[in-house]
């Protein structure tokens, strides 16, 4: 399933700053746990991530650290700060009025009241 680049933008802080607040990561396992988070169905590039985390570091919401992995090459760990957390907050709350907003559309879609007549409104949308 192809997912809209809008959404994929959209979703993408939460994402980070979620995983984040579930312990320091750095980038490469990051996208493998999006990857597997979504079953494989969210496929996403460094050239997606880093400018992201590196956005979130800028406004304080990430710390970065230099260290060294299991095979000894150096690489850039993050950890979410206390203003990160603050802000996943708030994000969590935005997208649940979003999420409950979309679930009312879509339950009413589902089972459109019937138009006087039986005619649907100009356009076919009801």
């Amino acid at each position: 399933m192809h997912i809209d680049k809008d959404l994929v933008a959209a979703s993408a802080t939460p994402l980070v700053l979620g995983i984040l607040a579930e312990g320091e990561s750095y980038g490469y396992a990051i996208v493998k746990r999006v990857n597997e988070l979504s079953g494989g169905r969210m496929q996403w590039t460094d050239g997606m991530l880093y400018p992201l985390l590196h956005r979130l570091e800028r406004n304080g919401h990430v710390r970065a650290s230099w260290g060294t992995s299991e095979a000894g090459r150096r690489r850039k760990h993050y950890a979410i700060t206390e203003a990160g957390l603050e802000a996943l907050a708030e994000r969590r709350a935005q997208w649940s009025v979003v999420a409950d907003t979309l679930k009312q559309v879509w339950e009413a879609a589902a089972h459109p009241p019937p138009f006087p007549g039986g005619a649907a409104p100009a356009g076919g949308v009801a």
